[in-house]
């Protein structure tokens, strides 16, 4: 498989047949390719319709940074208030605390919607029973990773500075 600069998939027409010969009810209308075909629109898409880039004179962190606000989960994710979620799991003051400058560590980067994202994720992966791990990397230097599920590790535990992980 190939993509072009934007992270978007270019599939051959022997592509295509492959993949409409084996799930046909997960083709695509129309997709980028060598040769510019399009996919009859009878067919329907199943799964979210991701933003392709149709302006090309953009450059791709701009293409980049529009596709950053733009997250598929459903409303109740988009509208949870986040950081009263965190704050409501803490069970003590220094709890309290770390959350706290995390989560405005987290605000200073615009990282709320992955936050509530990676939430959503979460609880995906409960609802289906599906096993992810304990958590490894800088990832485990976040309290609030860990208050939303993401890994097992207990950074205040362990005296991990959340530094470690905004490298």
């Amino acid at each position: 498989m190939r993509f072009d600069k934007y992270g978007q998939l270019i599939l051959s027409e022997d592509d295509i047949c492959e993949i409409y010969l084996k799930e046909p009810e997960k083709i695509l209308k129309q997709v980028l390719t060598d040769s510019a075909i399009t996919i009859p629109s009878v067919l329907e898409i199943t799964s979210p319709r991701f933003n392709q880039c149709n302006n090309t004179e953009i450059s791709v962190i701009e293409f980049d940074a529009i596709n950053q606000k733009v997250w598929h989960m459903p409303e109740e994710y988009k509208t949870l208030d986040i950081a009263k979620y965190v704050l409501d799991r803490c069970q003590n003051e220094s709890e309290l605390q770390r959350a706290g400058e995390e989560l405005l560590l987290f605000q200073e980067r615009n990282m709320f919607e992955l936050l509530k994202y990676l939430k959503y994720l979460v609880d995906i992966m409960r609802k289906n029973n599906i096993v992810w791990g304990v958590g490894r990397g800088s990832s485990v230097s976040s309290f609030v990773l860990y208050l939303i599920g993401i890994h097992k590790i207990n950074s205040l535990y362990f005296d991990l500075s959340i530094e470690e992980f905004l490298k």
